[in-house]
């Protein structure tokens, strides 16, 4: 486990807040903390995988406001300098991430892409 700038992931407070009132109805809460994640898939090459999980031995782990987050180490070039947030509105409730090395994102608003894959693949039209 490796320790990781404070800078890597922000959270809102609201996003803080609700982390951890969901992580207080979960069993052995205090082993958990919120995994950050990117995967491949989607429209645009990417999406976010955000649960609760324990840390891996080469993940990096890090407390912002009171709450224990994780990232591994392929998901931090992607995330690094995102901010989670949680939001309500009319299509529902859940955790957004605002990350500022996103070049594209899909109309769902599930997938994105980074600057490193716009530069590799030609645009589609």
């Amino acid at each position: 486990m490796t320790d990781a700038p404070d800078s890597a992931i922000t959270l809102t407070d609201k996003a803080a807040e609700k982390i951890g009132e969901l992580l207080g109805s979960q069993a052995e809460a205090d082993q958990q903390a919120l995994r950050v994640a990117v995967r491949g898939g989607g429209c645009s090459g990417f999406q976010y995988a955000l649960a609760f999980d324990q840390p891996k031995d080469d993940d990096n782990v890090f407390e912002v406001d009171g709450v224990a987050v994780i990232v591994d180490k392929v998901s931090m070039q992607f995330v690094f300098g995102s901010e989670v947030d949680y939001v309500e509105g009319l299509q529902g409730a859940g955790f957004q991430v605002n990350n500022p090395n996103v070049v594209a994102a899909c109309g769902c608003g599930s997938s994105f892409q980074v600057k490193d894959d716009a530069d590799a693949e030609p645009a589609v039209a």
